[in-house]
């Protein structure tokens, strides 16, 4: 998909297993070596009772969902996100992505960033993203 494809309101879903892989993974690549994430044990006595994954593995999902879904190539500007309730590990994410503005001209395009459990449909993390998409079409910015 590329810049003349994209549209405000283009939307669109992929679904995605948080694993204990992908959590281990991310704690050698981050460093962060936080217990919540990697002893049993210790989640055990904390508020969610067993182990979360980092929420920052949701935000490589939605960049990972952002490049499939919206053009390979495109270089993410910013994101916000808001951790409104944990992932567990083997949690089943649906991340929703949704096109709210596109300036066609510049390539840019803001979009609704999205991960909701796929058993509960309980919204886990919400927030928006910047792109700038791939290429910009040869019109853009002509004048006739």
């Amino acid at each position: 998909m590329g810049p003349d494809s994209i549209y405000v309101g283009y939307a669109t879903t992929a679904e995605i297993q948080v694993t204990d892989k992908m959590v281990a993974q991310f704690a050698e690549m981050s460093g962060d070596f936080n217990p919540i994430h990697l002893d049993d044990a210790y989640a055990k006595t904390t508020r969610f009772g067993q182990r979360i994954a980092h929420g920052m593995i949701v935000g490589a999902l939605f960049s990972r969902c952002l490049n499939d879904s919206l053009g390979k190539g495109g270089i993410y500007l910013g994101q916000n996100m808001k951790f409104v309730n944990p992932v567990y590990i083997n949690d089943t994410l649906i991340i929703e992505l949704k096109v709210t503005g596109f300036r066609k001209e510049k390539g840019f395009a803001t979009v609704e960033t999205i991960a909701k459990k796929k058993d509960s449909g309980e919204l886990c993390v919400k927030g928006d993203a910047v792109i700038m998409v791939a290429t910009v079409p040869a019109t853009a910015g002509a004048t006739a």
